[in-house]
């Protein structure tokens, strides 16, 4: 039997506890993409496509103010939703993550580290807002 340099306490002693807070975190932002009020935010920040092409809509960053396809912007918090590593973390989060009001949320453009060059060669928004919330201490 291998022996693990971290304890495997939860799942029969197949995960860590950072494993399950991580997996318990992860299916609580999935279900948030479905917040009404997160998905009121993103329909203000719509404006129909005048390009070529198919797309439909595109969505103004808040931050650079320019405009991206859907596929290229996140639904930000304002107010950060903070950490998830244990139960004391739940109620907290969990009220931060799913806030009932349409202003508590943002649309950042949000794209690949890859794709810098095609926009300018700087990063998405809300990766330089999340770099800046974990440096801080805040994510």
């Amino acid at each position: 039997m291998k022996k693990h340099r971290v304890p495997r306490t939860r799942n029969l002693g197949n995960w860590t506890e950072a494993q399950f807070w991580g997996r318990i975190r992860s299916a609580l932002r999935n279900v948030s993409k479905f917040w009404k009020p997160a998905q009121e935010a993103k329909l203000k920040a719509r404006k129909p496509y005048k390009g070529k092409g198919r797309q439909k809509w595109e969505y103004k960053c808040n931050h650079c103010k320019r405009m991206f396809p859907s596929n290229k912007v996140a639904i930000d918090h304002i107010i950060p939703s903070g950490s998830l590593r244990n139960a004391d973390d739940l109620k907290p989060f969990v009220e931060k993550l799913f806030r009932e009001d349409p202003n508590d949320y943002q649309i950042l453009c949000n794209y690949k580290l890859s794709e810098q060059k095609k926009y300018g060669g700087v990063p998405s928004c809300h990766y330089v807002k999340t770099q800046e919330e974990r440096k801080n201490g805040r994510s």
